[in-house]
């Protein structure tokens, strides 16, 4: 493969303006993700998972021990809006792999918990999720490349994560 370096990739493009980096950075992410989101999806719903996402909520959720784990702290951790979680919760719970318990303290948490079909889910559907994210870029970039452009998206991300940005790589735990 080509290595692509940050001056090779301005050769490319030729732009007279090199902000329209950022407008091009914008439109392939969401042509990337547009892509490869259908084949990744249709993997994992062998497993009974609606959508990718409900593979980082299990894992999240997992993460909590048999303690549980906030459900705004889901929310920080995966950038996802809370009206998003809550639907994705109430699928999950609905299937049969979370539950809730609400916290009266003054406010609304919730704390998620996985069930005895939740319990272990996220290792069954790993070998699955991490063939089929192999299958799709494995053939277009290097290994190198991938390390790179994961640390590059990271960074464009708010800085939670700044102390260990690690915890953004998902593994099977």
């Amino acid at each position: 493969m080509t290595q692509i370096t940050s001056e090779t990739a301005r050769e490319f493009f030729k732009d007279d303006d090199p902000s329209v980096g950022y407008n091009r950075l914008w439109f392939n992410m969401m042509r990337v993700h547009r892509n490869l989101y259908p084949q990744i999806a249709k993997a994992l719903k062998a497993h009974g998972l609606a959508d990718p996402i409900w593979y980082e909520i299990l894992l999240h959720i997992h993460r909590g021990g048999p303690t549980g784990k906030l459900m705004s702290q889901i929310e920080t951790e995966l950038y996802l809006p809370q009206y998003a979680l809550s639907r994705h919760v109430a699928r999950l719970e609905k299937a049969g792999f979370v539950r809730r318990e609400f916290i009266a303290d003054g406010r609304r948490k919730q704390v998620l918990f996985l069930t005895g079909q939740g319990i272990g889910l996220h290792d069954e559907v790993w070998t699955t999720y991490h063939n089929a994210m192999q299958d799709a870029l494995s053939e277009r970039l290097s290994e190198d490349e991938a390390y790179l452009m994961a640390r590059l998206l990271i960074k464009a991300l708010p800085m939670p994560w700044e102390q260990n940005p690690a915890q953004t790589g998902e593994t099977a735990d």
